[in-house]
């Protein structure tokens, strides 16, 4: 997918003028985590439809991809989607079945794998994808996944009223942890394992020392990082423990904390390097959540932390918080450098209380990236290798070359930067237009503000560690496409060169490129900037080729020769 950045009329670069020009825009960071609990469970995020049939799942589908744009333009880069719910899972599982939520039906595919379907949209569109891992509840005691897991794997589950649970006092419930983590980190590209639950059920009466249980949960974690490291060591380990991590010397934690109360040490995992992020769930509000959030910040040993917000406090039907608390929690996070994740999507995308439209408008106008995970690996890639940018009346089509070839799964992918005054500074977080781009192009659409511009591009790799910027290239923004139209000063006329491969049109008619002797070609091909052909035209004998009914774009031009061999030609942009 091909990223088309703004609005002509009203934004430069999708980011309002406003805020890109601003002075005082230092206060967006250039590296945040910004989250999203995305839960499938029972449907309450999604999905809201059953997948039965072709139309009934595309239907699903595109309702996943509504949501992934609505997060995506609220400046969301991090999706945390439940993927294995209880002893059930959103992807066709070696180990255990489906969860009902897709089909309706516990243990019956929906049709489609779920989980590589939503890492795939994720990363269309710049977005991290972590797979949210139930751990320890696995539902009723007579559920479909329980019933199922009882049957394989008896003497790792125990019962504590009606509900089932994976006994964390076994030494198997470690084994069996990793075997579903490792089964999603070979056979997905996540970026990320997010653990939630990985604590003792709060009904379970821990009966021996407090240290021994605590060592039991980081059992777990250890066979998890372990097992998923060995294979994808940039995937990030986290999770999400309870908000608060134990008794600080001036503010309790009234009996519940994460520590003490559930035997979760997650600050050590940190320190350990078992874990690489937290998002611990601060549903809380004043002296409930602010000295702990310090607390996790001052304990974080340079990981990533990003703080829970119980943003569904703010429903009338919960405790009606209104949304000056989530704004000011948000406001006193990011003043200590920590992200923030919203729990959960259908609130946020619902708009609740207004924190959605904060979201873009505000808090999160700016694109951020991830924090690099220098604690891993800290060597930055090579810088991409050449970029040219092409000009025409609809905007600008840059493209750049990898440069480096990376393997094993840690490709890379690519940031693009802009600025107006002839310099791009990589480090101002207000000159990001385009992150983690899987492909190496992107179209940007035009303005009505003609300026000079500078384009920088960097790679990035699956840690997160971003190479220097490509040679920065100027032009000007403006609706010309020949030498006799481009409004040009001579400090421009090296990008002459830009404006030229753009082919002439009406919008009803083209012309068509004159064909080299030595090219053997019938046709033309009009394609996307994805590479669909949407349109084939006759390269012989004719001068104009009729493109009246293709819609407005930008459009590569090839021609098609009869062994298959294409050639670009040059790129058609079609404005009416």
């Amino acid at each position: 997918m091909v990223p088309t950045i703004g609005n002509a009329d009203d934004n430069f670069f999708g980011v309002s003028k406003s805020v890109l020009f601003n002075p005082a825009n230092e206060v967006y960071p250039k590296h945040e985590v910004r989250a999203v609990w995305l839960t499938t469970i029972g449907g309450i995020d999604w999905p809201h439809t059953y997948s039965r049939s072709t139309v009934s799942k595309q239907k699903q589908q595109q309702e996943l991809c509504s949501i992934l744009d609505s997060l995506k333009l609220a400046g969301v880069n991090t999706i945390l989607m439940q993927t294995r719910i209880r002893a059930t899972t959103i992807y066709p599982s070696g180990l255990e079945p489906w969860d009902g939520c897709l089909s309706g039906k516990p243990g019956m595919s929906p049709g489609y794998d779920a989980l590589k379907f939503a890492i795939d949209e994720c990363h269309r569109r710049g977005m991290e994808f972590h797979a949210w891992i139930v751990t320890i509840p696995v539902g009723k005691w007579n559920s479909y996944g329980c019933r199922k897991l009882r049957e394989r794997h008896p003497g790792i589950l125990t019962k504590i009223g009606d509900e089932g649970y994976m006994n964390p006092e076994k030494k198997g419930t470690a084994v069996y942890l990793a075997k579903i983590c490792r089964e999603i980190a070979t056979g997905y590209d996540v970026d990320g394992i997010h653990l939630d639950y990985i604590r003792y059920p709060e009904t379970w009466k821990i009966k021996i020392p407090l240290s021994s249980a605590r060592a039991n949960i980081t059992n777990i974690v250890s066979a998890i990082s372990k097992a998923v490291k060995k294979e994808r060591p940039w995937i990030k380990i986290s999770c999400s423990p309870i908000g608060k991590y134990d008794d600080l010397s001036r503010y309790k934690s009234n009996g519940w904390n994460a520590r003490t109360r559930v035997a979760q040490d997650a600050q050590q995992w940190l320190k350990d390097g078992l874990m690489d992020a937290l998002f611990p769930m601060m549903y809380f509000k004043g002296n409930n959540f602010y000295p702990f959030a310090v607390n996790w910040k001052e304990n974080s040993y340079g990981k990533i932390l990003s703080i829970g917000l119980g943003i569904y406090f703010m429903s009338p039907k919960e405790k009606n918080w209104d949304v000056e608390e989530i704004k000011r929690q948000i406001n006193v996070c990011r003043g200590y450098g920590l992200g923030h994740a919203f729990f959960r999507s259908k609130f946020f995308t619902d708009n609740l209380k207004g924190i959605y439209d904060y979201s873009c408008n505000e808090c999160n106008a700016l694109p951020a990236l991830i924090p690099p995970m220098t604690w891993v690996c800290s060597t930055r890639p090579k810088s991409p290798a050449k970029l040219d940018v092409y000009r025409n009346v609809a905007g600008d089509y840059i493209e750049w070359d990898e440069g480096v070839d990376m393997s094993d799964g840690n490709y890379l992918t690519y940031n693009v930067y802009a600025s107006v005054n002839g310099k791009t500074d990589i480090t101002n977080p207000a000159n990001l237009i385009a992150t983690r781009l899987m492909d190496r192009h992107i179209a940007i659409s035009s303005t009505k503000h003609p300026c000079m511009l500078t384009y920088a591009v960097t790679a990035m790799d699956r840690y997160g560690n971003e190479s220097e910027p490509i040679t920065e290239v100027m032009a000007i923004s403006g609706n010309t496409v020949t030498d006799d139209h481009c409004n040009i000063s001579s400090e421009t006329k090296p990008f002459l060169p830009f404006c030229k491969t753009a082919i002439e049109n009406d919008g009803k008619c083209m012309v068509i490129p004159q064909k080299e002797n030595n090219l053997d070609a019938e046709y033309l091909t009009v394609e996307t900037l994805q590479g669909t052909i949407i349109a084939i035209r006759s390269f012989n004998g004719g001068t104009s080729a009729d493109i009246s009914q293709i819609p407005d774009g930008i459009y590569v031009i090839r021609s098609l020769g009869k062994k298959g061999i294409s050639h670009r030609l040059g790129f058609l942009a079609i404005k009416r």
